[in-house]
């Protein structure tokens, strides 16, 4: 098999040696320029780039680790808010419970957000992005797992990949990556899985503000005893509408800007409770034995496991450690959590503890009733103000997971906005705003108390930890090529805590405990629905893709008109001439004088730089002007607008032509085989070996004085074609399943999948294509 691509900063290409897609050495000849002969395969190549986890200097990491409290930790940190008024719900029979619920507690912080992700998920990153998708796009890299079959070997080329293929190495891994490719039940299972813990975190989008704004707020009644439950949820409910509200002003000067609030928070509730620890019972640090845990239970019993589904509220939140990690590092994250959260949550807990061994009778409102008179006022204002930006997180968080989803064709089509320009994640979604605020207002206004939603809070919160301890266990076997040992003791030590609480949690599945698997099951329905269709529409286009002598055969017909400007035409299909073109060409006889037709291809990375970002090729003849273009974009890339995309494809054509025409200069043995699309048997087989730069070494050191006059020629005529008017040609497909089909395959193809697309936003809208100039190309799929 030929040596892998290498790319190179300037787009060129060479032969890697050391690449793990190289199973053997051939015999190179003479070493000349040579041509990709696939766009598809070099499509999976970007050239140069970093990471943006490199490594940064120890300023930066401290101030990335406060910015992470406003953004990371709001919402751990305002459970103590809520934590002993969960677990005791029937109230406190005896104070000794007390001790076996707070060992509960600090041993439950440290095995799962400090042992589990600190130190060992945090690790499982890609190239610095955290999150269900991340681990899924890692994965995916590693074995062709993707349901939609648009993978290349050459993918690995890619700078931010990092790969090492487990194939070369260990034999378990390559087994597990055999096993895993080969087996289309278990790409579906894993895919489910991963939308389920997507869908789970969307919910917490909506459980979040409930509980956290609904607790903070609920803390006036100490003040103002005549106020109703009712009165404090509308109160609650207010400031959730505003919350809401505000959020198209962008995450980054909502959130951003708290770091310092929440940090102020930390060491109200961490002075709160080292003043209660002094003042009522020092004895309570007895519970750093873990043998209160044991007689708690013995104590208990039944009643002590169902109170584990509120101790495990003390670790919401913690799941945003790794799904928040992109906009941080994973020092500023551990920083952030060892040095400030856990001591002050400790602390907190600790002090609400000791209050409560003198008076148990107040455990329904512990935190309020155990704040110092002169400091509940502050104390009010920055709690409320906290849980406000603890609701910010996990907003701006399904904001962030909905367009990476939409992006990898998981979800329907939302406009996404994007509000800063620093922080490339952080994105607007109008539609799926007012959703939650709708969702959100409907459960504070049914619910009322916290207890109901912090039941349907603990099995979000749990399931979310238990399916991320299941993907990092496969990067783990397959990935890090770990010993057994530790592959084994990860999901026997982390999974069954985490079962043990979510068994717990289920216990109250009646009193609130449905509501996130209701709303997950509606999600992954949706997601589920819109990328079965857009998976099965991929392989249709596949299948019936044209002949690459099609545009020759067109080059024939006297009769096709030319019509001056430049036509853009959109297909998701990488390889080969999309099934579009002669429905075109059948319906209206006649083709621009420039035509390019473009695919947007995204690769499961984070961030592609723009200058790496389009593709070009001629097909055949090249006289006739039709170019394959492919736009590559990372799952956090914008899209841009329509006139700066316009500008970049007209740019980087002209710049691909000029650069075309030192190659066929340099290199005139160089036939229209090599230069025209090919078809590739087997997309993941690296089908060309390239052993020098695109560009002739003389060209750099500029030895040639300039293009030849055929280069400007066409570039002139480019240019004119732009002046002329660009117009975009854009498939409205419509899905239908196929007249053998089966009746389920008929209800969610011909029923849900068209009653979704009708109800969200048409392709253009959500693209860089502009509404005045756009020609909607009608075709059918039967799938």
């Amino acid at each position: 098999m030929a040596e892998p691509l290498k790319t190179s900063g300037n787009g060129a290409a060479d032969g890697g040696a050391d690449s793990g897609f190289a199973s053997e050495k051939m015999q190179s000849p003479p070493r000349r320029l040579q041509r990709f002969d696939s766009l598809h395969t070099e499509a999976g190549m970007i050239p140069g780039g970093q990471s943006h986890a490199a490594k940064v200097g120890w300023a930066t990491t401290l101030s990335l680790a406060l910015q992470s409290l406003g953004v990371v930790y709001g919402d751990m940190g305002t459970s103590p808010l809520y934590v002993f008024s969960s677990t005791f719900t029937g109230g406190i029979k005896d104070t000794d419970d007390l001790l076996g619920v707070m060992s509960l507690i600090i041993y439950t912080v440290a095995l799962l957000p400090l042992m589990k992700y600190c130190f060992i998920v945090l690790r499982a990153n890609d190239n610095g992005d955290g999150g269900t998708f991340a681990l899924y796009s890692l994965i995916s890299r590693y074995a062709r797992i993707s349901l939609i079959p648009n993978q290349q070997a050459e993918d690995a080329t890619v700078s931010h990949y990092k790969l090492e293929s487990p194939s070369n190495r260990v034999k378990r891994a390559h087994w597990i990556k055999e096993k895993m490719e080969s087996s289309p039940n278990f790409k579906v299972i894993l895919f489910l899985v991963t939308i389920l813990a997507t869908s789970m975190v969307i919910g917490d989008g909506v459980l979040t503000p409930c509980i956290s704004v609904l607790s903070a707020v609920g803390g006036i009644k100490e003040s103002a005893k005549s106020l109703t439950q009712g009165q404090i949820a509308g109160i609650a409910i207010t400031i959730l509408i505003v919350l809401f509200a505000v959020q198209r002003f962008g995450t980054d000067k909502v959130g951003y800007t708290f770091g310092p609030v929440i940090l102020t928070w930390f060491i109200l509730i961490a002075g709160i409770g080292i003043y209660n620890l002094i003042k009522h019972d020092i004895g309570i640090l007895k519970a750093f034995n873990p043998k209160y845990i044991v007689e708690y239970f013995q104590r208990n019993g039944k009643e002590g496991w169902i109170s584990l589904g509120g101790v495990i509220l003390c670790i919401t939140g913690t799941e945003a450690m790794f799904a928040d990690l992109g906009h941080f590092n994973v020092r500023a994250i551990q920083i952030g959590f060892s040095v400030v959260l856990l001591p002050s949550v400790l602390l907190a807990y600790m002090g609400q503890a000791a209050y409560l061994r003198i008076y148990p009778e107040n455990v329904a409102d512990t935190f309020y009733k155990s704040i110092p008179g002169p400091l509940y006022w502050p104390t009010f204002v920055v709690a409320v103000a906290s849980a406000i930006i603890a609701s910010q997180a996990m907003i701006s968080g399904a904001f962030a997971i909905i367009s990476q989803s939409q992006i990898l064709g998981c979800f329907p089509r939302v406009r996404v906005t994007h509000t800063s320009k620093k922080f490339h994640g952080q994105v607007y979604i109008p539609e799926i705003n007012y959703a939650l605020m709708i969702l959100c207002v409907a459960v504070t206004a049914i619910f009322q108390t916290t207890e109901k939603i912090g039941n349907a809070y603990g099995i979000a919160v749990v399931f979310v930890m238990f399916i991320t301890t299941l993907l990092v266990t496969l990067v783990m076997a397959m990935i890090w090529k770990t010993s057994l040992l530790w592959i084994a003791l990860f999901p026997i030590i982390f999974g069954g805590a985490e079962l043990m609480y979510l068994s717990s949690a289920f216990y109250k599945f009646k009193e609130g405990g449905y509501l996130p698997l209701g709303f997950a099951a509606i999600l992954m329905l949706i997601m589920g629905t819109w990328h079965y269709v857009h998976v099965h529409r991929y392989k249709y286009e596949l299948k019936n893709k044209v002949s690459n002598n099609y545009v020759a055969e067109l080059a024939t017909r006297r009769s096709l008109a030319r019509l001056p400007g430049i036509g853009v035409l959109y297909s998701e299909l990488v390889q080969g001439i999309p099934p579009i073109l002669p429905h075109l060409v059948e319906k209206v006889p006649s083709i621009h004088s420039v035509l390019v037709i473009i695919s947007i291809k995204y690769l499961p990375i984070s961030n592609i730089e723009t200058s790496e970002r389009f593709l070009f090729r001629y097909v055949e003849p090249r006289e006739y002007r039709v170019f394959r273009c492919v736009v590559r974009y990372g799952y956090n890339n914008k899209v841009e607008d329509p006139r700066e995309f316009e500008s970049l494809l007209i740019g980087n054509l002209k710049q691909f032509i000029h650069e075309e025409s030192f190659f066929s200069q340099s290199s005139p043995s160089l036939g229209g085989e090599d230069n025209s699309i090919q078809e590739l048997g087997n997309a993941m087989e690296p089908s060309v070996e390239v052993q020098d730069a695109r560009l002739p070494k003389s060209s750099i050191d500029g030895i040639h004085a300039g293009p030849p006059n055929g280069c400007m020629d066409e570039i002139e005529l480019i240019q004119r074609g732009m002046e002329d008017g660009v117009v975009h040609l854009l498939g409205e497909t419509n899905v239908v399943a196929e007249q053998n089909a089966g009746l389920v395959k008929k209800i969610i193809v011909d029923y849900a999948y068209n009653f979704i697309r009708k109800n969200f936003r048409q392709p253009e809208k959500i693209t860089c294509v502009p509404h005045n100039r756009l020609l909607r190309v009608g075709m059918t799929y039967e799938i």
